[in-house]
C-alpha cells in the first residue's frame, strides 16, 4: 500500500507557496504595466533629463551643446520680451480662470435643477472644451474677431464701427481670454458632479427655516462645492499657463499686436525653434515648471483657510 500511495503521488503538482505565488503576481503585474513604464522614462522622465541638462547649455540644435552654466538663467533678468510675455501670461491666467469656473459653476447650478434633456445639454456645453485647444476652433476664433469676422457683422447694424479685434493690443488678449472661459464644459461637468453629492436635507431644513435661494447657495452649496472648486481652480491654473495653440494660431504666431498675445509658451517656442536657441528655451521651460509649482503650492497652503471637507 505504501509503495502504491508513493506513486500517486509523484503525478500531483505541488502548490506553489504563499511567496512563490506573491512573486509570480507581482511579475504579471508588471508586465501589463511595461508599456506605461516604457512611456513614463522613455517619453517623459528623459526628454525632462535631456531638458535639464540642455538649460545649463548653448546648444542651436546643430552643434553639439557646450556647458554655459547659469548663464541662460542669467539672461533672464534682462530679457524684456520674457518679462513682457510673464506679464500677458499672468494677467491671461487671472482674469480667464476665475471667469472660467464662475461661468462653469452658474451653468452647472442651472442643470442641477433637472433641466429637460439634461444630457443633451451636457454634451453640447462639454463640447467646446474638447474642440477648444484644437486648431480648427482658434482658426475659427480669427474668423469671428477678424475685421471682417461674424462679430463686427452682429455689430454694424447696430451702429457699432467694426475693427479687427485681434489686430487690436488693447482687445486681441481679450480675444482668447474669451476663447478659453469658453471652454467651461470640463469643470462644469465637475461642478455638476459634485453638486449630485449633496444632500438634499441641507436645503430641505434650510427652506424650513426659511432661508431663500441665494442664502442656501451662499451657506449650503458653496462650503460644500469648495472641495470641488479647488479641485477645478488647480487644474484650470496649470492649463492656462500651459496655454499654447490659440495664440500661436490666432496671432500667426508672432505674438499679436505689439507683442500683446505673447504667452510664455509662445515666446519659449520662438526662442527655441525660431532661433534655434535650445538652451536658453530649456531653462525657460524648467521656469515655467517653477512658476507653476509656486501657484500650486500656494492653492494647497490657501485651501486650509477656505476648502471645507466632511471631516
Amino acid at each position: 500500500m505504501s509503495a502504491l500511495a508513493e506513486l500517486s503521488t509523484l503525478g500531483r503538482k505541488k502548490p506553489p507557496g504563499p511567496a512563490k505565488a506573491k512573486k509570480r503576481d507581482n511579475l504579471a503585474g508588471y508586465l501589463f504595466l511595461t508599456p506605461w513604464l516604457l512611456g513614463l522614462f522613455v517619453i517623459t522622465i528623459g526628454p525632462m533629463l535631456a531638458s535639464l541638462y540642455l538649460a545649463f547649455t548653448d546648444y542651436n540644435l546643430i552643434q553639439a551643446p557646450q556647458w554655459i552654466g547659469l548663464e541662460n538663467f542669467t539672461r533672464m533678468l534682462s530679457d524684456q520680451r520674457l518679462h513682457n510675455s510673464l506679464r500677458v501670461t499672468f494677467t491671461y491666467v487671472f482674469v480667464s480662470v476665475p471667469l472660467q469656473l464662475a461661468v462653469a459653476l452658474l451653468l452647472a447650478v442651472v442643470l442641477d435643477r433637472g433641466v429637460r434633456g439634461m444630457a443633451f445639454y451636457r454634451s453640447i456645453f462639454y463640447l467646446p472644451s474638447l474642440l477648444g485647444s484644437s486648431v480648427a476652433i482658434a482658426i475659427l476664433w480669427k474668423q469671428v474677431f477678424g475685421t471682417e469676422g461674424l462679430l463686427n457683422q452682429v455689430l454694424q447694424p447696430l451702429g457699432f464701427d467694426g475693427k479687427g479685434w485681434i489686430s487690436d493690443p488693447s482687445t486681441a488678449l481679450g480675444t482668447l481670454v474669451v476663447l478659453n472661459v469658453w471652454t467651461f464644459g470640463a469643470p462644469m461637468v465637475i461642478f455638476l458632479a459634485g453638486l449630485r453629492q449633496i444632500p438634499a436635507m441641507y436645503y430641505e431644513a434650510a427652506s424650513v427655516d426659511g432661508a431663500g435661494a441665494f442664502r442656501r447657495f451662499r451657506s449650503i452649496t458653496l462650503p460644500l462645492l469648495t472641495p470641488i472648486i479647488f479641485f477645478n481652480l488647480v487644474l484650470q491654473i496649470i492649463h492656462a499657463f500651459q496655454s499654447f495653440t490659440q495664440a500661436f494660431v490666432v496671432s500667426g504666431g508672432t505674438g499679436g499686436p505689439s507683442d500683446s498675445t505673447m504667452f510664455y509658451t509662445l515666446y519659449l517656442y520662438d526662442r527655441g525653434f525660431g532661433n534655434f536657441d535650445m538652451g536658453y528655451a530649456s531653462a525657460m521651460a524648467w521656469f515655467l515648471l517653477v512658476i507653476i509649482g509656486v501657484f500650486t503650492a500656494i492653492n494647497f497652503i490657501a485651501s486650509k483657510y477656505w476648502v471645507f471637507y466632511d471631516d
